[in-house]
């Protein structure tokens, strides 16, 4: 079956136009900040509950363990131990407590995407006074990787290597 797909030619999905390979299918520079800023603080947000989650799961259970016997390390005390000290028989969270739980990382999840949200905001508004401190007609170089892309007919990109201009 896979020689007969490639008898046939696997090239017939892709695209036949190579100029629209290289230009990205969905950019964000087209959107509002506040569209951008809500999506960085999205991801972030997301992408820290797990660990968020594992962090409260972990300290109510040593608040459990706590409460119930005052952090007993035998075997009967440590039925409310977090994971990798819990006993045989250890006994679960109640619905109260798995609710507490999830809030508490939901909320740590979202504090941190705020924090980081306003640290950027900081520095987008310390970017922006400098830039406005400026003398009026200082020129603002911008300078890219010698391997980044740049857009055809964009001569105002180079690095200002006269070598490699036309002449």
């Amino acid at each position: 079956m896979i020689f007969s797909m490639l008898a046939t030619g696997l090239n017939a999905q892709t695209n036949a136009n190579p100029a629209a390979e290289e230009e990205p299918e969905f950019s964000m520079k087209n959107f509002p900040q506040w569209v951008q800023d809500m999506r960085r603080w999205e991801i972030i947000a997301f992408g820290t509950f797990p660990f968020a989650m594992f962090f409260s799961t972990m300290g109510m259970d040593l608040y459990r363990w706590q409460m119930a016997n005052g952090m007993d390390m035998s075997n009967d005390g440590r039925r409310y131990a977090p994971w990798p000290l819990k006993a045989a028989g250890a006994i679960a969270m109640t619905d109260d407590e798995q609710a507490a739980t999830i809030s508490i990382a939901i909320g740590l999840s979202a504090t941190v995407a705020i924090i980081d949200h306003l640290i950027e905001r900081a520095k987008r508004q310390k970017e922006r006074r400098r830039a406005e401190s400026l003398p009026s007609g200082t020129v603002i170089i911008n300078r890219t990787p010698p391997n980044a892309e740049q857009p055809e007919g964009d001569a105002s990109a180079t690095d200002g290597d006269s070598s490699q201009a036309n002449p």
